[in-house]
């Protein structure tokens, strides 16, 4: 016997025990009225107390089952909304991406194959891993790599990447996709500002169950990011993914140093 088939036998079971409660307090009511035995008093008393606990036990089962349905639209509204976010934060990052594509193409760059294997992968990674509600830290590592070793070919002026990674166990698992934004703005609003002496520094940290991204980078027109609707959706997916255990900072050094940090209690 499956669950359904339990529950509906006890609600048979139930519904069964309030008719015999209520025909038992008709029943011992008059029989107490005519007679006055005081026998006929307690059977009415125990159909009573029958009666109302039936009647308790339906009002318990609906209100669970209430709370179950509630919690359940609040989980499948909360799932539809990570994927809204997540389909406002890919397309923009791939326009940009083919963007960058298109210029290689145009300029008949030799490096126009390379580009398209790494953007290939870049997909795959978004429409397979992204799916995921965790993926290994690796994965989001290699994800990030291959967006910057595009970077590294599409500028051709002198620029300064570096990717850092002190990361003792990259099996722990992440929820995916959620670097990506802060380091796309970086060189977005970084590099493509500056006509030299531009810099983009990443720095990936992880301390026990702490794992940290900051973002540092220069830039000549002041940033519109702290604003930018990709931040705003980064903010939410973190607030639905790592309630209370997350932080994301976005401040600007000196005149022309920005920085950006996440940080994930995991």
């Amino acid at each position: 016997m499956d669950l359904v088939e339990k529950k509906h036998l006890s609600y048979l079971v139930a519904l069964v025990l309030l008719v015999c409660a209520t025909i038992g307090m008709v029943h011992y009511k008059q029989v107490l009225e005519s007679s006055k035995n005081p026998v006929y008093e307690t059977y009415f008393l125990i159909s009573q107390v029958l009666f109302f606990g039936v009647i308790g036990y339906f009002l318990v089962s609906w209100i669970f089952k209430l709370v179950c349905n509630y919690r359940l639209l609040k989980n499948e509204k909360m799932e539809a909304e990570l994927s809204l976010l997540k389909s406002k934060i890919d397309p923009h990052f791939f326009f940009n991406t083919l963007n960058n594509l298109y210029g290689l193409a145009i300029a008949k760059s030799d490096k126009t194959p390379e580009v398209i294997q790494k953007l290939s992968e870049i997909m795959r990674y978004t429409i397979y891993e992204g799916e995921k509600n965790q993926t290994p830290l690796k994965s989001e590592i290699n994800y990030l790599e291959e967006y910057i070793d595009i970077q590294k070919i599409r500028y051709q002026k002198n620029v300064d990447i570096q990717f850092k990674k002190d990361v003792a166990d990259d099996s722990t698992l992440v929820a995916p996709l959620l670097f990506i934004m802060v380091v796309e703005n970086a060189f977005k609003h970084g590099i493509e500002s500056l006509t030299e002496d531009a810099f983009v520094h990443i720095h990936l940290m992880q301390q026990n169950d702490t794992l940290t991204l900051e973002v540092t980078n220069n830039f000549e027109i002041k940033p519109e990011t702290a604003n930018g609707l990709g931040l705003r959706n980064l903010e939410k997916r973190l607030q639905h993914l790592y309630p209370n255990r997350h932080s994301l900072v976005l401040e600007e050094e000196d005149e022309n140093i920005y920085r950006a940090k996440i940080t994930l209690l995991l």
